[in-house]
């Protein structure tokens, strides 16, 4: 599959890694240019482009910080599946209200990209774990990864995914319940199994926000 990273740090940079030793043709892009990309571009399957390239693939996945959604390309997107793996930090987002009334981070990204197929995962797996601890299917133990959308088959096509890297696709909801599954919420970060993972998300309450 040819797929476009939105983003090279840690986590684009582990995943574009990741992907592409799986087969994948990835094209990396970040803010700051193709140029920049030369050590991430020497990896097996790896390409560095724009951001308009990264974005003109059947699958894109976006990892960036949320408030820099704000500075993508908005008509891109349309009919592309856009896997956002973005967490709002309102200490280096700035407060987006949307977001702080309540709005699911993923629901605001969807928003900004009118037409995109957009689906929330990989948002609850850190940089590390994405690249060292994929298993085999069965494996006990093996780190479940939510995803949550409003287009099923996206869903699937993002779960397939999931599954090559070695975890273990659960289904997150709609895209308005992704809020399960964003930072402060029992399966952040927690690198469950798929048992645990689907009672946390089962279990979960709408974290508390200070009004915008």
């Amino acid at each position: 599959m040819d797929i476009g990273i939105i983003g090279a740090g840690h986590f684009g940079g582990a995943l574009a890694r990741r992907l592409g030793a799986l087969g994948h043709t990835v094209v990396v892009a970040n803010s700051r240019g193709p140029e920049t990309l030369d050590k991430l571009e020497r990896e097996p399957g790896v390409l560095a482009g724009t951001v308009e390239q990264a974005a003109d693939h059947a699958l894109v996945i976006l990892a960036i910080p949320t408030h820099a959604v704000r500075d993508l390309p908005r008509d891109a997107f349309a009919g592309r599946i856009v896997v956002d793996t973005d967490n709002y930090y309102p200490q280096r987002d700035g407060r987006i209200a949307e977001i702080e009334r309540g709005a699911a981070s993923a629901r605001w990204t969807a928003d900004h990209l009118p037409g995109a197929r957009v689906v929330k995962a990989l948002n609850t797996i850190n940089f590390q774990r994405l690249a060292e601890a994929g298993v085999p299917a069965g494996t006990p133990g093996r780190i479940a990864v939510p995803v949550a959308g409003d287009d099923a088959e996206a869903k699937r096509v993002v779960g397939d995914l999931i599954e090559a890297l070695g975890f273990d696709p659960i289904d997150g909801g709609s895209l308005d319940q992704s809020w399960r599954q964003e930072p402060g919420t029992p399966v952040y970060n927690a690198n469950l199994d798929a048992a645990a993972a689907r009672e946390a998300i089962a279990t979960a309450r709408h974290p508390e926000r200070d009004p915008y």
